[in-house]
C-alpha cells in the first residue's frame, strides 16, 4: 500500500524513489511486524487471560510428559492470532497488492489461519478436547490444496518439479501436479504443528525457514540473478521477499513473549497458518524439493510420528520413547532450553545447507 502511496512522489522528491527496492520494503516489512508484535503482544496476552484462553495440560498417554509439561498449565494460547495479524498488515502496507502471488499467498495463510481458530476455538472455549476432528481439519486442507493447483496452473502452466543439485533436471508431474500440491500444503502446516510443543521451538524454525525463503524469493524474482544461478525465474516472485520478511519481523516479536519459558503460545491458528504459508511460497517459487532440506527439521518431527505409530502398529513397541521428535530428547533428560537451542541450530545450519544448493549443481 505504501509503495503504491509514496513510490509515485520519486517524480518530485527522488528520496522516495527508494520505495522501488524489494530489499528495502522487505527490511521495513520485517521491522514494521517485529514493532507491531511488541505494542500488541502484551495486550493480547492480557486478554486472553482474561478470556481463561490458557493451555490446558493433560497428557493421560505419559504421565512424565505431563509432569514435565505442568508448569505450562493456563499459558495463554492462539497467539498465532499475533503472527497472522502483524504479518498481514505488514505485507499489505510494503508489498505491491497488484502482486497476484501476494494474493494467493495471504488467502493460503488466512485460510489455514481461520481453520486453526476454529479448532482453537472449540478446545480452548467450547471446552472440546480434540478441537476440530482430524478429518475436518485434513479436508480443509485438501481443499485449500485443490485451490491452490488450479490457481497455479492457470498462473503458471508449469509442471515440472526442480531437482536440488541437479542442473536442468526436472520432474515432470503432469496430472499429478495438484496432487502434489495438496501434499505440499498438508505437509508443511501439519509438520510446523506438530513441531510447535516446546517454547519458542516452533517460531525459531520459523524465522530460519523465512529467512531462507526469502534469499530464494528474491532470486527467483530477479531476471539477473536466476539466470546466473540456472534457476528458473518467476515473474512477481521478489514480492514474496516482503512476505517472507514480515514472517522473520513477526516471528522474532512473538520469540519475544514465547521464548522459555514462554507466555503466550501460538496455538493451532499460528501453526498450520504458519505452515502453510511456507509450502504456499515453496510452490510459488518452485522450491518444493528444497522445502524438505530448509524445512528439514519440520520434515523430521512429522516423520517421527508416522515411524512411531508406524512401529508401534506392527511390533506393539515404541521406537522412540515418545513422539514427536523434541520429546523423545526431554526423556532423555535433556532440559527443554537445550531441545529448543540444538534443533533452532540445526534449523540453522539447514537453511545455509539450501541457500549452498544455488551454487552446488
Amino acid at each position: 500500500m505504501l509503495y503504491h502511496l509514496l513510490y509515485p512522489l520519486r517524480d518530485f522528491i527522488f528520496s522516495f524513489n527508494i520505495f522501488r527496492y524489494i530489499t528495502f520494503r522487505a527490511a521495513m516489512a520485517a521491522l514494521t511486524a517485529f514493532i507491531l508484535s511488541l505494542i500488541f503482544g502484551p495486550l493480547l496476552i492480557n486478554k486472553l487471560k482474561a478470556l481463561k484462553i490458557g493451555e490446558k495440560i493433560n497428557k493421560a498417554d505419559s504421565v512424565k510428559l505431563d509432569d514435565l509439561h505442568r508448569h505450562k498449565q493456563s499459558t495463554p494460547t492462539m497467539g498465532g492470532i499475533l503472527i497472522l495479524g502483524t504479518v498481514i498488515i505488514s505485507t499489505l502496507l510494503w508489498a505491491d497488492i497488484t502482486n497476484h502471488c501476494i494474493w494467493i499467498v495471504l488467502f493460503s495463510t488466512t485460510w489455514l489461519g481461520i481453520t486453526g481458530f476454529m479448532d482453537d476455538w472449540l478446545k480452548q472455549v467450547k471446552n472440546k478436547a480434540s478441537g476440530l476432528t482430524p478429518s475436518v481439519k485434513f479436508t480443509s486442507q485438501i481443499v485449500l490444496g485443490l485451490i491452490l493447483g488450479i490457481i497455479l496452473i492457470t498462473y503458471n502452466r508449469d509442471v515440472l518439479l526442480e531437482i536440488p543439485f541437479l542442473k536442468g533436471v526436472n520432474l515432470d508431474l503432469d496430472g499429478l501436479y495438484i496432487l502434489f500440491v495438496i501434499l505440499v500444503i498438508a505437509g508443511s502446516s501439519n509438520a510446523v504443528n506438530l513441531t510447535d510443543g516446546l517454547d519458542g521451538l516452533a517460531i525459531g524454525i520459523v524465522v530460519m525457514v523465512g529467512i531462507a525463503f526469502s534469499v530464494l524469493c528474491y532470486v527467483s524474482g530477479n531476471i539477473k540473478l536466476s539466470e546466473y544461478l540456472l534457476i528458473p525465474y518467476i515473474k512477481g516472485a521478489g514480492e514474496l521477499t516482503i512476505f517472507c520478511a514480515s514472517i522473520i519481523g513477526a516471528g522474532l516479536g512473538f520469540l519475544w513473549f514465547n521464548c522459555y519459558p514462554a507466555s503466550i503460545f501460538m496455538g493451532d491458528v499460528g501453526s498450520l497458518a504458519l505452515g502453510g504459508a511456507i509450502g504456499t511460497v515453496a510452490l510459488l517459487i518452485k522450491k518444493e524439493m528444497l522445502l524438505i532440506i530448509v524445512g528439514g527439521i519440520f520434515v523430521v518431527e512429522a516423520l517421527s510420528v508416522i515411524l512411531q505409530i508406524s512401529f508401534f502398529k506392527l511390533t506393539k513397541k515404541r521406537f522412540f520413547k515418545i513422539a514427536p521428535l523434541h520429546h523423545h530428547f526431554q526423556f532423555l533428560d535433556w532440559p527443554e532450553n537445550k531441545v529448543i537451542v540444538r534443533f533452532w541450530i540445526i534449523a540453522g545450519l539447514l537453511a545455509l545447507l539450501a541457500l549452498v544448493t544455488l551454487k552446488i549443481r
